[in-house]
């Protein structure tokens, strides 16, 4: 008899294969910045030295590997789904590679992630053995270069379905980014009595979306404009936005008021550039959608 009429076994298939790598790459940059969220939350709250110190264990259950209370929680879900980001790094890198319709200039992105990323776990487990600022600091920044770099790699996958008018959506961002960035400050323009543990994951947010529009617009103008005067408002907001989002640390970790003026000056200049480079890149649009 033949066989051909018994049903098929159901095969196993990956994630990409599922949902196409473009998803799983922007699934793994939102589990990258929730875990740069969860980190900052951790150290608002104090909690950076809960677990009892411990690394990778925490203070309670099996093995000591739950937490025990609430400060514990903060850094155990922290160390929690930063695990899970570290496997989807790695997962995106090796598909990368073994995907022949993968630009190479992504491939390169997540690869360098993917080499970074045990140096920030390294770092991470000196935060809780050694805690000192500097460590502090250099697991941050390694922390936004990640980011930073899946944030490139993602607009590059999504590069056929940003238009003209994405342009725009990331200026206007940036526009909204800068003013709640500063009302969210710890300076005189603050609007906050207290910088609280909520202000600050609200603040490093507004900094995470910061630095994603002004990639996106440096991106992203530069395939749908071939205009020098755009990719030099856009060279201004990187410069800016990157100059801002470092003060904006430093006002928080060191409080040097003798940066206030300094930082308040640049994200005006900043706030004013996003609107030259939206209204810009809005009527560049409009008229080529006019002339077709």
């Amino acid at each position: 008899m033949s066989s051909d009429s018994s049903p098929s076994r159901p095969t196993l298939r990956s994630v990409t294969d599922r949902f196409g790598y473009p998803h799983f790459l922007a699934a793994t940059l939102v589990l990258v910045a929730a875990t740069i969220l969860l980190g900052v939350a951790a150290k608002a709250t104090g909690s950076g030295l809960a677990c009892e110190a411990n690394w990778p264990q925490c203070d309670a259950g099996p093995f000591n590997l739950f937490p025990a209370n609430l400060p514990s929680f903060y850094e155990w879900i922290h160390r929690f789904v930063a695990m899970f980001a570290g496997f989807a790094i790695i997962g995106s890198a090796v598909a990368a590679w073994r995907l022949p319709d993968i630009d190479t200039r992504v491939a390169s992105l997540v690869v360098l992630g993917m080499v970074l990323t045990p140096i920030q776990v390294y770092l991470g487990r000196e935060t809780v053995l050694v805690y000192e600022m500097d460590i502090l600091s250099l697991h941050f920044w390694t922390a936004i270069l990640i980011f930073g770099l899946f944030v490139v790699a993602t607009v590059l996958v999504w590069r056929s379905a940003l238009g003209a008018e994405t342009v725009t959506a990331a200026f206007g961002l940036g526009l909204l980014s800068v003013p709640l960035h500063i009302a969210l400050s710890p300076t005189d323009l603050g609007v906050v009595s207290e910088y609280s543990p909520t202000v600050q994951l609200l603040q490093y947010g507004v900094t995470l979306a910061l630095i994603a529009a002004v990639i996106v617009a440096i991106m992203v103008g530069r395939w749908r404009f071939d205009d020098r005067p755009l990719l030099a408002i856009a060279g201004v907001t990187a410069v800016l936005g990157l100059a801002v989002s470092y003060l904006g640390r430093q006002l928080v970790m060191n409080n040097i008021s003798a940066l206030d003026q300094l930082y308040i000056g640049l994200a005006v200049v900043l706030f004013f550039i996003f609107c030259a480079g939206g209204y810009y890149s809005h009527t560049r649009a409009t008229r080529t959608d006019s002339a077709h």
